[in-house]
């Protein structure tokens, strides 16, 4: 993100007014807190899709886990 201040994009956005208030009351920046909010539900909504992408080998890999133990177990230290 070395190039996001010239990246950037003005938007007109509804917020609920009283977020508003106690956001500027406790001196948060709401463009920084809107983006940060922003990136957290992409990375989860991300997370998500490619949990359902790939929900087939997880379930697989974790049936092969739950019958065989995990690969290599006996080499743990712990």
């Amino acid at each position: 993100m070395a190039d996001a201040q010239s990246s950037r994009k003005s938007l007109k956005l509804s917020i609920d007014l009283r977020l508003i208030e106690e956001a500027r009351a406790l001196g948060i920046d709401i463009g920084r807190a809107a983006e940060t909010g922003l990136a957290k539900v992409i990375a989860a909504e991300k997370t998500r899709r490619w949990q359902e992408e790939n929900k087939d080998a997880i379930e697989s890999w974790n049936d092969y886990v739950r019958r065989n133990g995990l690969p290599l177990a006996k080499h743990r230290p712990f």
